[in-house]
């Protein structure tokens, strides 16, 4: 057995992060129709465009999922314009679609490279209600800063794991105003 005083004497880091979970939909359906070769074709390009996207934006990849990521930003901003930008990629591979969830707080850093915490929890379980071609945030999660995105209200929704309900929002990329707007 291990020295337990070493255990005593490490406190846990609490850091603010911004994490997001993006999900290629319907990848198993799509394995099944057309089989190992293309999925894992599939996967390579999918996971060259996540590297791509992320690395234009100052995000990290904090762990592969199979045919989903695990997004880590310092900044909420760039990782909201990461998914957004994301999103747009996926739909001109023109393959699957994307769903993703979206969430920030206090986290415990444990170990050095991985997240235990609400928020990572709250992005996992929006990812998962998530429909193909949704970003699903809480409300909280919103910025003046995101200028590039718009919201729509989801509502109330009621996630595993937290005891109140959550005030969602659909994140959509905002549309250019034109220069009659000006």
């Amino acid at each position: 057995m291990g020295d337990s005083t070493l255990v005593a004497d490490i406190s846990p880091a609490r850091v603010e992060r911004g994490f997001a979970f993006v999900d290629l939909c319907n990848f198993t359906r799509y394995t099944d129709d057309h089989g190992d070769r293309n999925a894992v074709a599939l996967l390579v390009e999918f996971r060259a465009g996540v590297r791509a996207v992320v690395a234009s934006h100052g995000v990290r990849i904090a762990k592969w999922l199979g045919d989903g990521a695990m997004l880590v930003g310092v900044e909420n901003e760039p990782l909201v314009e990461a998914v957004v930008h994301l999103k747009k990629v996926v739909v001109a591979q023109g393959v699957l679609p994307l769903r993703a969830g979206i969430a920030a707080g206090p986290v415990i850093l444990f170990e050095g490279d991985d997240y235990i915490g609400n928020a990572v929890n709250l992005a996992a379980h929006l990812c998962d209600l998530a429909q193909a071609g949704q970003l699903l945030a809480p409300a909280e999660f919103l910025s003046d800063l995101m200028v590039n995105t718009r919201a729509d209200s989801v509502g109330l929704l009621e996630i595993p794991g937290f005891t109140d309900r959550v005030d969602v929002v659909l994140l959509r990329e905002a549309e250019p105003e034109s220069w009659a707007d000006v």
